[in-house]
């Protein structure tokens, strides 16, 4: 017989109503391991026909099992029960406890808001509540609190778990292809060796094409496929070998572990950025400075922790470049012409990446008007062509020295290291076709040929790898009598060596046209990226044909001196060498050693030095030292003849005719000029001798009047 107090809670209008029993656990491993908690949960359909409600008003469901309760989303059970419970239809709902109806407290309230409005009833192993009444609500709320709380302990129990065994170098993470993991738990290289010969060859494309596109590009050119272990879908832990797409080598470019690295909290997941009905949604790349720990040395390496790095600088650099670096190559080179630019259809604007026309004024001009002619915007830059031109043919001149030829060895003997690893992929996947045409044979010769729906299908299959045999084997037969990369013979070298001293002057004679000029550029350069990066300075990227690339500064001329970038700087510095008492020509040749430059040359002249000083009012020692009586207690000419009231020419004579000498007078260091010592008897002896001059004048001028 039902207690009391519950009688009074189930009346007959609940009985009139559905019993709702809502089962659930969280995770498929508790479906299929924990059966237990099923049927215990399954067993308050009797509760339920004990308390009075009959076994056809009774619905069990049990489609959320596998589903957290943290989210409503995926659970179609739980949206439909509280659908079923605002329309009133639901009497009492029933579940094992409140956490496998909630685990957080909005969806919980809100259920029982709805609950308490239509008057269900809510059961669980230890009684029945009713929303409606504040105790039963309250004890309702502090049980879905105490769920959520629950949940979050769990949680954090689990991520310490797991942040120790990170820390330790415990913690079992997915091994990428080419990587796997054995029966005690160590990483190992795949004992498929045409696999790791794969994936070495990717990384040693990548490092000598130093582009992803590029990668790509060679391995569809070679029709060589990439090997993927499946860890979803149908054929999920079977060895798929697919055609490379960008994404797939950009996993496995980013992938530290093929550096021997374990590494946690690369791509974590923002609750924020996650869309309801995407599972995958919300995982974010963290920088490698954010990353919870990175440990050297865990799993076997394909490649160095180093080379790692500078896989993923280039990638990053790729990234911020690439749109330049497509509208750089969208057009052609255009064949050399006559005209004067030497770097005509090589040069590409570093800020938009059109390819940048030439314009023939006082001198050549390379200038971008690609997003005028396009967009009708404005023009990215005009630049001087000059001095463009010198510092490319002299890194061109620099390509051409021992270094460098040794440097094209060896890029040519990396060329043949990889054209000897396709072969030998071509030729792994003739053998692993071989085995699977006789595999797929064995199995036709062993079904019974009555079976015939069996055998056609044995014998389509067989059919198919017969035929995926012979294509691998044009392919490989393609490639191995394919022509090789050539080495540097003696006789080749010795014959570059003795080009590169000449070409500079033989360049320079005027006997080589400006087409043949514009033809050896183009042997080594595939284009030039130039970016103004202040009015007067152009960074130039020079990519050459191999891939790679060069990059210097240009310091083209310009109208204004105050334009210059060092424009300050060089006042500033002036002004400081002239207080230090240097001359003029001392402090052009200080300034130009320290760097600094003119608007039209590389090296600062006194001229520039005279307008510097006229634009700012400064002045020199020579001039200052002309507007003062006495410098370090020596007195200036012009000082010393207002003192005597006589003319400079007198007191030039008196060192002229020799009556003035050492140690009386000294040369004012770097100019011809006098300075004379402050001696009161020298002083006295000068001041009778001008006196005695003008009495002289005086009688001579009245003689002659007379």
């Amino acid at each position: 017989m039902m207690p009391i107090p519950r009688s009074l809670k189930i009346t007959s209008t609940h009985l009139e109503r559905k019993a709702v029993v809502y089962i659930r656990q969280s995770t498929p491993k508790q479906v299929r391991m924990n059966t237990e908690s099923q049927h215990n949960q399954r067993a308050l359909v009797e509760r339920a026909q004990s308390l009075g409600w009959n076994s056809s008003r009774i619905v069990v469901l049990d489609a959320d099992l596998g589903h957290t309760a943290t989210t409503t989303e995926g659970r179609d059970d739980f949206t439909e029960l509280a659908a079923e419970v605002a329309l009133g239809h639901v009497g009492i709902i029933f579940g094992w406890e409140v956490s496998r109806l909630a685990r957080n407290n909005a969806d919980w309230y809100q259920l029982l808001d709805l609950a308490a409005v239509v008057g269900t009833l809510i059961a669980d192993i230890e009684g029945v509540y009713d929303p409606r009444s504040y105790n039963d609500r309250l004890l309702l709320g502090l049980k879905g609190t105490m769920s959520e709380a629950e949940l979050h302990m769990m949680r954090q129990r689990l991520n310490a778990g797991r942040l120790s065994k990170v820390e330790r170098g415990d913690y079992v993470q997915h091994l990428p292809t080419g990587l796997v993991r054995t029966e005690q738990g160590q990483a190992e290289f795949d004992p498929d060796e045409q696999i790791r010969s794969c994936i070495a060859l990717l990384f040693s494309t990548f490092a000598e094409l130093g582009s992803a596109m590029k990668t790509l590009h060679y391995l569809k050119t070679h029709h060589i496929l990439l090997p993927r272990h499946q860890t979803s879908g149908l054929r999920k832990g079977e060895l798929l070998w697919k055609e490379p797409t960008e994404s797939m080598l950009i996993e496995i470019l980013h992938n530290p572990a093929y550096a021997g690295a374990f590494v946690y909290g690369r791509r974590p997941t923002n609750p924020l950025l996650r869309r309801p009905g995407h599972r995958g949604s919300g995982v974010v790349r963290k920088p490698m400075e954010e990353w919870v720990t990175i440990q050297h040395g865990v799993y076997p390496a394909y490649i160095s922790w180093e080379q790692y790095l500078r896989n993923q600088a280039r990638l990053a650099e790729n990234a911020q470049e690439a749109h330049a670096k497509q509208a750089a190559m969208r057009g052609a080179h255009g064949a050399p012409r006559e005209g004067e630019a030497l770097l005509q259809g090589l040069m590409c604007c570093g800020m938009c990446g059109h390819r940048m026309r030439v314009a023939y004024k006082a001198h050549v001009r390379y200038l971008c008007d690609g997003l005028k002619r396009h967009y009708a915007g404005v023009t990215c830059m005009s630049l001087d062509g000059p001095s463009i031109e010198d510092v490319v043919v002299q890194a061109f001149f620099d390509a051409l020295r021992p270094a460098q030829l040794d440097a094209l060895q060896a890029l040519l003997a990396q060329q043949v290291k990889t054209e000897q690893q396709l072969q030998q992929y071509h030729r792994d996947q003739v053998t692993r076709a071989t085995y699977e045409a006789h595999l797929a044979r064995r199995r036709y010769e062993a079904v019974d040929p009555d079976n015939r729906l069996v055998a056609a299908s044995l014998e389509h299959t067989w059919e198919e790898k017969l035929v995926a045999l012979h294509q691998a084997e044009e392919e490989a037969e393609r490639v191995a009598y394919r022509t090789a990369f050539p080495l540097l013979t003696p006789e080749q070298r010795q014959q570059l060596e003795h080009i590169g001293p000449a070409l500079p002057a033989l360049w320079a004679s005027g006997k080589i046209s400006n087409e043949h000029k514009k033809r050896l550029l183009r042997s080594l350069i595939s284009r030039v990226i130039a970016t103004r990066l202040a009015s007067d300075r152009i960074e130039i990227k020079i990519v050459w044909i191999s891939g790679h690339f060069s990059v210097v500064q240009v310091i083209p001329p310009i109208h204004r001196q105050t334009d210059a970038s060092n424009y300050e700087g060089l006042v500033a510095r002036l002004d400081e060498l002239t207080r230090q008492g240097l001359t003029d020509p001392e402090i052009a040749a200080q300034l130009t050693a320290e760097g600094f430059h003119t608007a039209r040359r590389l090296a600062v002249t006194p001229g520039t030095i005279h307008k510097l000083r006229k634009n700012h009012g400064q002045v020199s020692s020579l001039h200052r030292h002309r507007k003062v009586s006495m410098i370090d207690g020596f007195w200036t000419i012009p000082g010393l003849t207002r003192e005597l009231g006589v003319g400079q020419k007198w007191l030039y004579q008196q060192i002229y005719q020799g009556k003035l000498q050492v140690p009386d007078i000294e040369r004012l260091p770097g100019y011809r000029v006098y300075l004379i010592r402050n001696d009161p008897g020298l002083l006295a002896r000068l001041r009778a001798e001008a006196a005695a001059s003008r009495r002289y004048d005086t009688t001579s001028r009245h003689q002659s009047h007379s």
